[in-house]
């Protein structure tokens, strides 16, 4: 069936939620860095980490020339040359001018919301962002990307040929600002580290012995149900949450899809979201997404530590399935 596109208003490069665009970004980034140090002492995390955050948002308030003017001419190297920024933080910047927003801050605070990233591209407003939700479940613009090449976004109501190629185009300028935060392989933890991390976050969940969020998408009573880790595994830093996307809620895990977060200051952020195999020999496993034959040899080697686990639910309800 042919859809028709719907007409929403273009926008050219996005507005930070309460800042002008004319105005000086170093202000409005060094407070979003104070925020994330902020949330994360709340939240327990490693006190270099914090005190990291706070020590870049100092400097950059101190630098004279605006962050997008260091970009434009010098780009990462430059911004990454400011003392106490380096790549991660750097690559936070990056995201932050690029699109108006840090969705790290977002998630440490409970709002992370892929409508508001996707609404951030040119061609694509918050009605088209909520089809691209409802239809394709992603939530990053990288998946984003994916989808307008192989086919798919075509298939969500009210995106033509034309509006496709729009947003190929506009993705490609702005995931251009934000390649070098994007993970390569080599500058991931193994899997044997990642699947570590997702037990001890699995464990302290359902322990309780966790802090807990209230996120603001599908928790209509505001509860603070979501409980977040922020762990130190030598020179990586973890921030792990249980999945909250539309997709885990409508397939009902929640707990059991586990989206890990990781920093090292050399190298960009990375994200790997670990789940219950329920295919395949790997069937009752866990295995990092996209990294999946490398869980296979892992689990050779370490076949006791690879043993199912049965997840929890919201109630911390852990009891095995009948």
């Amino acid at each position: 069936m042919q859809h028709t596109e719907q007409q929403e208003p273009d926008r050219s490069r996005p507005e930070p939620s309460g800042q002008s665009l004319s105005g000086r970004s170093n202000d409005w980034i060094a407070e979003r860095l104070r925020q994330a140090a902020s949330l994360l002492a709340a939240q327990g995390a490693n006190a270099f980490r914090v005190a990291a955050y706070r020590h870049a948002a100092d400097a950059i308030e101190q630098t004279e020339p605006d962050l997008r003017q260091i970009v434009e001419t010098g780009g990462h190297t430059a911004l990454e040359a400011i003392p106490g920024v380096g790549r991660s933080i750097g690559g936070a910047i990056a995201e932050m001018l690029a699109t108006g927003s840090w969705g790290y801050l977002e998630r440490l605070n409970g709002a992370a919301d892929p409508d508001a990233l996707f609404s951030s591209v040119p061609g694509i407003g918050p009605a088209l962002a909520r089809e691209i939700q409802e239809t394709l479940h992603l939530d990053s613009l990288e998946a984003l990307e994916v989808a307008a090449h192989d086919g798919r976004l075509r298939r969500v109501r009210g995106f033509g040929e034309r509006r496709v190629a729009v947003v190929r185009g506009a993705l490609a300028e702005l995931l251009s600002r934000l390649r070098p935060r994007v993970a390569r392989l080599e500058d991931e933890p193994d899997v044997a580290l990642l699947l570590d991390v997702d037990r001890e976050y699995r464990e302290k969940a359902v322990s309780g012995t966790l802090r807990k969020i209230a996120p603001k998408r599908f928790n209509p009573t505001g509860e603070a149900w979501l409980p977040v880790l922020h762990t130190v595994r030598g020179l990586w830093h973890f921030t792990v949450l249980w999945s909250n996307t539309a997709r885990a809620h409508q397939l009902g895990r929640t707990g059991d899809w586990v989206v890990v977060y990781f920093h090292h200051d050399t190298r960009p952020e990375g994200r790997r979201t670990i789940v219950t195999e329920t295919h395949g020999s790997a069937r009752g496993h866990r295995v990092v997404r996209g990294r999946e034959a490398e869980c296979a040899a892992w689990r050779g080697d370490s076949p006791r530590d690879s043993e199912p686990f049965h997840g929890a639910r919201r109630t911390q309800d852990v009891s095995p399935p009948a």
